[in-house]
């Protein structure tokens, strides 16, 4: 484990902050890459949590949707960005954390304290091993090598809590198009994986962060090659986690990215993130009905198409 004091860790991001300038450091060792990502993220969040930007989390109430940060790694560089929310359904100015990400290939926030935070992260990195970075207190981090194997899967996703035990999920799709679900443990472990079912193939992007049709349960989105969007409703069944689909719509293969951060706009209901093909950002406000999960688009952002957006 390692231990930064507050008042230390708030220097040594600033102190990183101002001298990179927009540039990322040598690729270096990849746990204290995720470890300086997290203490941005604390530092972030403590900062928040003092003021008005996150109302629901100030008030210590429990907040079923959490609102996570934007990872986007600069392409050309490998520079890490994070970009923050601010509660009115877009993100404030990137902040350079100023690390070579690139060795990152899929990454999950996760709130298991119901705070509206993410408190943890999963990473899946290019050798396809599975870590868990997580703190043990307000700026003292631990990170736990989970495991190898996760290069057989070609998409990943970190939903939140889809089988109702209380912490979040995993769901990763494999070569062959067949969908596993892994349950997490607050502790980063997780359980053997069961098959979901196979067909998976089909869809270029799978997304989602919590409920999208107020049931309380978990739900996902997935686009088709023929750029329709399908909504997965989850069950809360570790066995059978989705009913059967739903049409949401055609004309998705606009987009070349499709995520979720969770709450964006402070409503308590889960939204979508599109990028556009030209680099524009558009929000997808959910608005809590299963027949149609989501508001009319509205742009956030542009120039988006420099990043892996993760």
């Amino acid at each position: 484990m390692k231990f930064i004091p507050r008042a230390l860790a708030a220097t040594a991001i600033a102190t990183v902050m101002a001298t990179t300038a927009g540039t990322a450091f040598a690729a270096g060792n990849p746990a204290d890459a995720r470890e300086l990502r997290a203490q941005a993220e604390a530092q972030h969040r403590t900062h928040s949590s003092q003021g008005l930007a996150a109302p629901r989390a100030a008030a210590k109430k429990r907040v079923e949707t959490p609102t996570f940060s934007m990872t986007a790694v600069d392409k050309r560089t490998g520079n890490l960005y994070l970009y923050f929310p601010d509660r009115e359904g877009g993100f404030k100015t990137r902040y350079d954390v100023g690390v070579d990400y690139s060795f990152n290939v899929f990454e999950g926030d996760v709130d298991n304290d119901k705070d509206g935070y993410g408190e943890s992260t999963w990473h899946i990195d290019t050798s396809g091993r599975l870590s868990y970075t997580y703190h043990v207190s307000e700026f003292g981090l631990d990170t736990k090598d989970i495991g190898g194997g996760w290069q057989m899967y070609d998409k990943v996703v970190f939903p939140g809590n889809l089988a109702g035990a209380g912490e979040a999920d995993i769901i990763a799709r494999d070569k062959a198009g067949v969908l596993w679900l892994y349950l997490g443990y607050a502790d980063g472990r997780v359980t053997a994986r069961t098959k979901v079912g196979g067909g998976w193939g089909q869809y270029t992007e799978i997304a989602g962060q919590g409920d999208l049709d107020g049931d309380g349960f978990t739900d996902i989105v997935a686009r088709d090659k023929a750029g329709v969007l399908w909504f997965y409703k989850g069950s809360g069944d570790r066995n059978d986690p989705f009913n059967q689909r739903t049409r949401i719509g055609g004309g998705w293969n606009t987009y070349n990215r499709i995520l979720s951060v969770g709450d964006l706009d402070n409503d308590g209901r889960t939204d979508l993130v599109a990028r556009g093909n030209d680099g524009t950002l558009w929000r997808y406000s959910g608005n809590g009905d299963a027949a149609d999960p989501f508001d009319n688009r509205v742009k956030i952002g542009w120039g988006y198409n420099i990043y892996n957006l993760i």
